[in-house]
């Protein structure tokens, strides 16, 4: 799909702040991806779409998850998680996108997982750095997301599970696998 129509398919579907952080995500999923040698078309479009669902009606998602392969635990968390798993299943119904890669990228861009692909770390990197974000810490992912991007996926996630726990806010599981992964890949593998 062209990245202009892209654009397009997804515009109405976002408030004009949601839009406008779309566009930033873009920017930086695509400078991500030149700089850790990644598909940068892929990076564009997953960006584009990362939250093509973010707006849905909660029942309209709840009712994608009951009736999809996608896991029913997420029902237990906050809704604001269900966005990117129906997401990902909303861009292949709604406008044939079956890229396996782009569908987990815009899946995991909110939680991260184990084994994340170099797509879904710039995606998920990209959602959490772009410019328009403005939280304690984020500043210091910037600056890393320009060096390793292993690490600054590390320090994303290491910084949304204290939020969380500060908040005393359950901690979806894929989040913890996504941290225990990526300190294991930190560690040389241990």
């Amino acid at each position: 799909m062209e990245i202009d129509l892209a654009i397009e398919k997804v515009k109405p579907h976002l408030t004009d702040a949601r839009f406008k952080h779309t566009l930033r995500v873009v920017d930086t999923a695509v400078k991500l991806a030149q700089t850790y040698h990644e598909s940068a078309v892929k990076a564009e479009l997953a960006a584009v779409f990362h939250d093509y669902a973010k707006y849905r009606p909660l029942r309209e998602m709840e009712h994608w998850i009951k009736k999809s392969t996608l896991p029913k635990d997420l029902l237990k968390y906050h809704s604001e998680l269900w966005h990117g798993p129906v997401g990902a299943l909303l861009v292949e119904a709604e406008h044939g996108i079956t890229d396996c890669e782009i569908q987990d990228a815009i899946h995991y861009h909110t939680t991260g997982r184990a084994n994340m692909s170099k797509l879904d770390k710039v995606i998920f990197l990209a959602d959490y750095i772009e410019p328009g974000r403005n939280f304690p810490g984020v500043e210091e992912v910037r600056e890393m997301a320009e060096l390793d991007l292993t690490k600054a996926c590390w320090m994303a996630s290491k910084n949304t599970i204290s939020h969380l726990m500060g908040k005393n806010a359950a901690v979806y599981p894929d989040t913890f696998y996504a941290y225990n992964d990526l300190t294991r890949q930190l560690n040389g593998g241990i």
